[in-house]
């Protein structure tokens, strides 16, 4: 049966795709973005690749009044509009805070205070806020370790040691019964989101969900936007001529999952009674290194240029995280369909058509970081 939903921060990324999957389903959909200059540029309309036949609505998401009126008769909300990026939020915390906490607050304020017909709320919230993934020593079992001490860093120990007898621990996926630990503030604030969206949801009878994503990748990632994800980050550099800038060793380790599979997720928290006020992490269940990520795209991209691995270090980065998927997959039925290869090549293919559209941030980042002594050399 066909739904109205609104799709918050639908003209992004992610949002795109779902509002795609959504319009293909026959579902009546609204988009509600602000497009964020550092995501969009100087855009100032819908962009090109937006679905036809969506109604779109530019605003604030922390602006009350735009918002309950986009909310009139909708049954169902994906909650995506958020600033994005780790580092960033460590210097620009005020905005974080205020656009990702205040504005789901804005949403969950006119939900329970206003009349409205949504049934079903869906927010995205992130693996960010896990911290350290989960890991096992051979000797004292599955540990949930704490940030990485500075001194370490600065003597290349990059891995992550039992905390009750030294050995280095083996990196395992990560359950959502992990603790979350944040690191940054951008992971705090989307536990907040999650957390606020739960409880709201929980004792207002709104079935509400939460899906904690993992390293999206897919054609329509913000390619001058220095603070988005990795994969968008190294094909920049490599289509204006630089090398991909690898922090530490580049054996860390992160879950690559494909835009279409995280799409595929929120549909089936829709559809499915058993999504009910759950948590679930969305991605592969399958670790890759940073440096091979970045060696494959260099590979397809630009082959004359190297990645620079720099033994540069970000205090409060993570050294592994990947996803255990079995509650999704038992409780949902969801299985992620594409494998990085395959869906990488699609990326490529897709950037390299923005060839001349796109300017390398990437150093102007490093180098803000670095004044605000968020990066550091050993």
């Amino acid at each position: 049966m066909s739904k109205k939903i609104l799709v918050t921060g639908g003209a992004g990324f992610i949002g795109s795709h779902l509002v795609d999957d959504l319009v293909s389903m026959g579902h009546d959909v609204v988009v509600y973005d602000v497009l964020e200059p550092q995501v969009h540029g100087t855009l100032n309309s819908m962009p090109g690749y937006m679905a036809k036949g969506i109604e779109f609505i530019r605003a604030d998401i922390r602006t009350e009044e735009n918002l309950y009126s986009a909310l009139k008769d909708i049954d169902v909300v994906f909650h995506l509009a958020a600033m994005v990026g780790v580092g960033q939020s460590m210097y620009n915390i005020d905005k974080y805070v205020d656009v990702n906490v205040l504005g789901t607050a804005k949403i969950l304020d006119i939900l329970v205070n206003k009349p409205h017909n949504v049934k079903k709320f869906v927010v995205a919230s992130s693996m960010s806020t896990y911290g350290e993934g989960a890991y096992n020593c051979d000797s004292c079992g599955i540990i949930e370790p704490n940030l990485r001490q500075e001194s370490k860093l600065e003597n290349a120990n990059w891995e992550i040691q039992c905390p009750k007898c030294g050995k280095n621990a083996k990196p395992i996926p990560t359950p959502e019964s992990k603790k979350q630990n944040c690191t940054s503030i951008y992971a705090l604030t989307k536990k907040e989101q999650e957390k606020m969206s739960l409880l709201i949801g929980e004792t207002y009878g709104i079935n509400t969900t939460a899906l904690r994503l993992f390293n999206v990748y897919g054609s329509r990632q913000a390619l001058s936007n220095p603070y988005t994800g990795v994969c968008a980050i190294f094909s920049t550099s490599l289509l204006c001529g630089n090398p991909p800038i690898i922090y530490e060793d580049g054996n860390q380790t992160r879950d690559l999952v494909h835009v279409k599979d995280i799409t595929n997720a929120f549909v089936l928290t829709m559809n499915k009674i058993e999504a009910r006020n759950e948590v679930f992490n969305v991605g592969t269940g399958l670790p890759l290194s940073i440096k091979e990520i970045a060696e494959f795209l260099s590979s397809f991209i630009n082959p004359n240029i190297k990645p620079i691995i720099t033994n540069q270090f970000r205090p409060g980065d993570i050294r592994h995280c990947f996803s255990d998927i079995s509650k999704i997959k038992s409780k949902l039925g969801y299985s992620p369909q594409h494998k990085f290869k395959d869906g990488i090549i699609e990326l490529i293919e897709w950037v390299m058509l923005q060839k001349g559209k796109v300017i390398d941030k990437s150093l102007k980042a490093n180098e803000e970081l670095k004044e605000r002594g968020l990066l550091k050399s050993r």
